[in-house]
């Protein structure tokens, strides 16, 4: 059965803040000089911002960029921040540090937001526009012209059973073909992984470093909410050469809400390391437990980030296609934000595709269009000079004092030179080639968690929403079906049943003899990617499943 092909002129992966950002610049400018443009969004989510989650504190830039107007049109940004608190932590004590201005964490000007929120508000504002958006639709496919160059995508295949045959409801995907292809597919995304080996995109930059990001929304007793307010930390529970920190943000939405998280970097050596289970810990912490106590837990979720910076960043365009947002990865990373800069590397791909796309005489070399223009903007930007800046801050903790010698770095060098140090630190390569064997590692006690402050795993992934199709081809294969067990068990104390914050991975043993088998409960994947990352065989390919299937989060 033949797939139905559409044409667009440009066809954007991913209805994120950098997707949504390209697409509304694009109809801006198309409007602007009264130019046809179909410019098409295609989101994995069932709605769109419904796989969205950050902390989020928003610096609000890139937005007024593209909407001078946006606190009229109703852009849900209602808590400025007020309020800067950055603690040091020891198990039972705070060690307040003063932030001083043009220090990384300083908030004044930026929005606490639910970001989930923010991007449905960018879809509607894109839709008025003329963009046409299709949620619960998966980009799995990359196509390529004959000449080697990118032609569009595809979405997959949907009512395909386990076994890989047809049900009742089978329909084929759908071929979107167009000028050009923009890849924003958040951290890590699979068809991205697909295009650098195509491209050779990463052949002058280093590996990516990431972390896992856990979050919680909770109501809490209106007498401890302080709107506008916004908690850092670092520190306890995480040991000094454990690259880490919390957030706790006081919203102002009418009603008591706090949203908190915790964030590790995927670099952690010990295997026996659960993010989930130390973000559950740092919870009891006097200073945070204080806020929490007597309120409920309304909402949890998990997502990798981009940790690499500038020393990361990849080739960002290629025949047919570029990259834009948190899929080549434009965090700033001490700040703990990438909106601003997504959206503002979306805004700048519209802007250097559009005179492409929009010409008369198509002139280029190859079928579909290449724009490198797009990157030499880039490095010409507010993105570019702001990562460069901040380059060294997060290699800087790999040193003999860890969390504290990368402070009195971030301190000296950051605060007083602004980034104009004369050279550029390393990371230390591909976070899966960073655990030690479980033998020389101390195995971590966790506390049981209570259910009033601190909860089990399964029951936090309930709150995310996620569900899946039972019967569908799993979304999470292995290469070898041997290597979990005749290597990460054997070696690293099978750290997958750790590391996933959604109890995706559990070791059990074999129905008949002896041993064990790893069991993949795919249903319970909230596409956070971190098994993809961090498996230290690298032995895990995480794709995408149906369209609509996930995490169902509501304004996280």
């Amino acid at each position: 059965m033949e797939r139905f092909a559409d044409e667009a002129d440009v066809v954007i992966v991913g209805g994120g803040p950098a997707g949504l950002s390209a697409a509304i610049r694009l109809k801006q400018l198309a409007n602007e000089q009264e130019k046809e443009l179909r410019v098409c969004v295609v989101e994995k989510a069932p709605q769109i911002g419904a796989h969205t989650l950050s902390g989020a504190c928003l610096e609000p830039g890139a937005l007024f960029e593209l909407f001078p107007d946006w606190k009229e049109r109703g852009a849900p940004l209602n808590t400025p921040v007020t309020e800067d608190v950055f603690s040091i932590f020891t198990e039972k004590h705070r060690i307040p540090v003063p932030i001083l201005p043009g220090l990384p964490m300083q908030n004044h000007g930026n929005y606490i937001v639910r970001l989930g929120n923010l991007v449905r508000w960018l879809g509607e504002q894109a839709e008025e526009l003329g963009v046409e958006l299709y949620p619960g639709y998966a980009a799995a496919e990359v196509l390529f012209h004959e000449d080697g160059s990118v032609k569009g995508i595809a979405t997959n295949d949907v009512g395909i059973a386990k076994d890989g045959s047809p049900k009742d409801v089978f329909e084929r995907g759908m071929e979107l073909h167009a000028k050009i292809t923009l890849f924003g597919e958040g951290c890590h995304g699979h068809l991205a992984k697909q295009l650098y080996k195509q491209f050779n995109l990463r052949e002058n930059c280093e590996p990516q470093t990431y972390a896992i990001g856990l979050k919680e929304l909770w109501m809490v007793d209106e007498k401890k909410w302080r709107p506008g307010r916004a908690e850092h930390s670092v520190g306890w529970p995480l040991d000094r050469h454990t690259y880490g920190g919390s957030f706790l943000y006081h919203l102002n939405e009418g009603e008591p809400l706090v949203a908190l998280g915790f964030v590790i970097g995927l670099d952690y050596s010990n295997p026996y390391l659960s993010p989930f289970r130390e973000f559950q810990r740092w919870k009891h912490h006097p200073f945070v437990a204080s806020t929490l106590e007597g309120g409920q837990r309304i909402a949890y979720g998990a997502r990798a980030l981009n940790e690499g910076g500038f020393q990361c960043i990849p080739k960002l365009t290629f025949p047919g296609g570029l990259l834009i947002g948190c899929s080549p990865g434009f965090m700033n990373v001490p700040k703990i934000k990438g909106t601003h800069t997504a959206m503002k590397s979306g805004i700048l791909a519209a802007e250097a595709i559009f005179p492409k796309v929009t010409a008369e005489d198509l002139d280029s070399q190859t079928a579909g269009l290449h724009v490198p223009e797009y990157s030499e903007n880039l490095k010409k930007s507010s993105v570019w000079k702001e990562l460069h800046a901040v380059r060294n801050i997060r290699p800087s903790f790999h040193n003999y004092f860890g969390l504290y010698g990368g402070m009195v770095y971030t301190g000296i060098f950051y605060w007083m030179l602004r980034g104009k140090e004369p050279w550029t630190l390393k990371h230390q390569g591909l976070d899966a080639h960073q655990l030690k064997p479980a033998k020389d590692c101390k195995p971590i006690e966790y506390p049981k968690p209570d259910g009033k402050i601190s909860f089990d795993l399964l029951s936090s992934v309930a709150l995310s929403g996620t569900n899946h199709e039972g019967d569908q081809p799993p979304h999470l294969t292995l290469k070898d079906d041997g290597v979990p067990v005749e290597r990460n068990l054997a070696i690293y104390d099978g750290p997958e049943q750790r590391f996933c914050p959604a109890g995706v991975y559990e070791y059990v043993p074999v129905e008949t003899g002896d041993g064990m088998r790893l069991q993949i409960n795919a249903q319970n994947c909230v596409h956070c990617k971190t098994c993809d990352i961090k498996d230290p065989s690298q032995n895990i390919n995480w794709v995408v499943p149906e369209g609509g299937g996930g995490p169902a989060y509501n304004g996280m």
